[in-house]
């Protein structure tokens, strides 16, 4: 019974397991086969827990079947609920899809319909915009052709009010009717009536001509009675009787002609522009606009130059180009008075910021400009009439500017002599004559003597004849090409000044070289005196306002045959003004003042080493001691040193600069102190007596032929008078010393004994090291060894 009984009570609970089971594998249906298997697995575990639990307690059946019931409510649940979460929100997002996409479809369906019904209702209009179009276009036409008829009507009237106001001498409204045209002339510039143009310029001349040669013709006769033109200074000015009517009939003539400027101005524009195929001409600018007032008071002026100066009379010489150019300039200061009495205060009250003065002398420039370039061509050829004419156009432009204040902004005739063939002319002739008078210069009788040998105040440099005129003949050429108001041509003029400065210096090279076997003669040392005084002038250029701007013009152009091939630095130092534009030529002429400077001290110091030989050889240890003599003086033996070292002193203080006979003197003093230092004390021995003798003859004697140059030159003989001090030390004092100095070289000086070098800076010597001093103190003869 027990065995039957438990099989009745497993039968349920199995077949409620597998009951279970089924249901849980429904309701897995709708989810993923893992929820499923997991769930599976998981209830499994749980029977198969619970069933080993049952067959050893059959009293949990009734607990166990409502615990599973209610597991499996709650399983049904979460299943149901998580089979059910997404698609309400899937099938709203497809409701609304299908939605949008039928109001998408409905959309395109009218716009179908409507562009149909467009398309139709433009075939219908087609004929209807091309009979608009027509008749558009066809008034169109009818209004411009209304506007072309207006405008040609108002030419005719403005031609017919001109006419009429002529006719009853109304000038002033004559005039208003030509600036109307002119205006209107204007205001047609950019119109495609050709036709229409041309006749409204061709009535607009037609008036202007009539109206300007009728003021022209009043004019002149207005000009004529107050007697212009004023051709001479002393020419004789009577008043006329009707003066002030006259003055009143120029104030007005002056202002109506200065009303027709603006037609003037616009008819010469148009004729300027239709000559503007015609290649320009390089030589001189355009002429300048004048006002009308100028124009035609520069016509009897004109005239008269045009007489002269051109064809077959004898004033048209081209070997005077200063005939035709003193008379401009003649004409422009007798010509000034007139126009700032009479013509400027007109312009005055006018409004006009016309100078009447230099109007005219514009207008004379140009009469010029054109001779000028006419005669420089056919003189290209002939060096000396090219000369001649560019003295003559430099003097010109130097009055223009300076007499009659003609503006730096206005070309004159220096603009010409710009042109390449000219510039080359000009540099040419300029490097052949250069050429020539330095040849000349340097083979002229008084070529290395001073012209100022005779006053001392102006003698200074003590430059040779031929560099003073060389730095000269320099100065006129810079002066020629400082007007120029080109920088390239300038720096072209400056290089061809570069490649003089270096063809003198080869040549003094030259010279020097055939000099050099006597370098104290009076040609040697002038060449050295020629060399520091290019030098010197070339530094003091260097600092000048012209070459400063030249050098930062070089600078700014790249000007290769100025900068040559410096560096990049070199050129930016340049810019920023710390170097020169003579820095290269002033490094090769102090490198030549060098060696010069060097052949000379060699000499001097060779002929003082021969006179010195019986003094270094002198028996300086049997000098007996000071006091044992009655009174010292100097040795026998170095006179012939002393006096030529003095003789050469002053031969150099009279043939050199001051500049170059310090440096020589100073070099001598340096050589001289080694010389003396090595032959003359290191070379012996000495007693008490003869370093006293040593200190006498330098102290006495040596250094006072160099005091007349300087106040203490003794600091010029450092070696020789510091060795005086320590050969004339006590015996006392120089063991001492020597003990201190030995004993600091064995590194055992004691902690309180004084350093060798302030020891020696006590008794006064800077410039010899510690062992030079014990070399001293050995040569001393009275000191015993230790």
């Amino acid at each position: 019974m027990a065995a039957v009984t438990e099989e009745q009570q497993d039968s349920p609970v199995r077949k409620s397991s597998e009951q279970l089971k089924e249901k849980v594998y429904q309701g897995n249906g709708g989810v993923p086969g893992d929820l499923g298997e997991q769930e599976d697995y998981g209830l499994s575990g749980v029977l198969e827990k619970e069933q080993s639990d049952i067959l050893k307690s059959s009293r949990n059946v009734c607990e166990l079947l409502e615990k599973i019931r209610e597991e499996t409510e709650a399983l049904e649940k979460q299943v149901v609920n998580v089979c059910s979460s997404g698609p309400p929100k899937v099938a709203a997002a497809l409701s609304a899809a299908v939605e949008v996409r039928c109001s998408l479809d409905e959309l395109l369906q009218r716009e179908q319909r409507i562009s149909n019904r467009l398309q139709q209702h433009l075939q219908g209009t087609k004929q209807w915009m091309e009979d608009l179009g027509q008749m558009c276009n066809h008034v169109d036409f009818i209004e411009r052709s209304m506007k072309y008829l207006k405008c040609l009507h108002h030419i005719e009237e403005l031609s017919a009010a001109v006419q009429q106001s002529l006719m009853i001498n109304s000038v002033w409204d004559a005039i208003k009717g030509v600036e109307n045209m002119a205006a209107l002339d204007c205001g047609l510039n950019q119109s495609q009536c050709s036709h229409l143009r041309d006749f409204l310029r061709q009535t607009l001349c037609f008036w202007h001509n009539i109206i300007k040669d009728r003021l022209t013709s009043d004019f002149e006769k207005v000009l004529a009675q107050l007697q212009w033109p004023v051709i001479t200074p002393n020419q004789s000015v009577t008043t006329p009787a009707n003066y002030q009517e006259l003055s009143s009939q120029l104030e007005g003539l002056l202002l109506q002609l200065l009303a027709l400027q603006t037609s003037d101005d616009l008819i010469s524009q148009r004729a300027s522009a239709s000559t503007q195929g015609a290649p320009p001409s390089t030589l001189f600018p355009a002429a300048p606009s004048l006002c009308l007032p100028i124009q035609i008071m520069l016509q009897p002026l004109t005239k008269r130059f045009r007489y002269h100066f051109y064809g077959n009379r004898q004033t048209n010489s081209i070997h005077k180009p200063e005939w035709y150019l003193t008379q401009v300039l003649k004409w422009m200061e007798n010509s000034a008075t007139f126009l700032e009495e009479k013509v400027q205060p007109v312009f005055d009250r006018s409004g006009q910021t016309i100078s009447a003065k230099v109007a005219l002398c514009q207008g004379l420039v140009c009469l010029v400009q054109e001779k000028v370039a006419s005669d420089a061509s056919r003189m290209l050829y002939d060096d000396g009439l090219f000369c001649h004419l560019v003295e003559e156009v430099l003097q010109f432009e130097k009055d223009l500017r300076s007499h009659h204040s003609y503006p730096a902004m206005l070309p004159a005739l220096l603009h010409i002599l710009l042109d390449d063939a000219f510039l080359q002319k000009w540099l040419a002739v300029e490097r052949k004559m250069a050429v020539e008078k330095m040849d000349a210069m340097l083979s002229a009788e008084g070529a290395w003597t001073s012209q100022y040998k005779d006053i001392s105040d102006m003698d200074e440099l003590k430059a040779p004849e031929c560099a003073e005129t060389f730095m000269t003949l320099l100065q006129v050429i810079t002066e020629r090409y400082r007007a120029l108001p080109s920088p390239a041509a300038q720096l072209r003029f400056f290089g061809l000044q570069k490649e003089l400065v270096d063809d003198f210096r080869i040549r003094l090279t030259q010279v020097m070289k055939e000099e050099s076997r006597c370098p104290l003669g009076v040609r040697y040392c002038a060449i050295l005196n020629a060399v520091n005084y290019i030098s010197t002038i070339l530094r003091d250029w260097g600092d000048n306002v012209f070459f400063l701007q030249l050098q930062q013009a070089a600078v700014s152009l790249g000007q290769q045959e100025v900068l040559g091939s410096l560096e990049m630095t070199e050129v930016g130092r340049l810019a920023s003004l710390e170097g020169s534009l003579f820095d290269g030529l002033l490094s090769l002429l102090d490198r030549l003042k060098g060696d010069m400077l060097g052949r000379l001290l060699h000499f001097l110091m060779r002929d003082t080493a021969e006179k010195a030989q019986p003094y270094c050889q002198e028996r300086w240890l049997s000098i007996p001691p000071p006091q044992d003599q009655s009174a010292m003086s100097l040795s026998s033996s170095a006179c012939p040193m002393m006096l030529c070292v003095r003789d050469r002193l002053l031969n150099l203080h009279q043939v050199l600069s001051v500049s170059l006979f310090q440096l020589a003197w100073q070099g001598l003093a340096e050589k001289l102190d080694n010389f003396i230092y090595q032959e003359v004390i290191l070379s012996n021995h000495f007693s008490d007596g003869g370093a006293a003798q040593l200190q006498f003859d330098m102290t006495r004697n040596l250094f006072p032929l160099f005091g007349h140059y300087c106040r203490r030159p003794e600091n010029f003989f450092k070696h020789v008078k510091e060795a005086c001090i320590i050969l004339c030390l006590k015996v006392g004092s120089a063991i001492l010393l020597k003990d201190l100095l030995k004993r600091s070289e064995q590194e055992a000086t004691d902690f309180e004994d004084p350093s060798p070098e302030s020891a020696l800076n006590e008794l006064g010597v800077f410039c010899l090291a510690p062992c030079d001093v014990l070399i001293l103190l050995d040569l001393k003869a009275s000191l015993p060894r230790i």
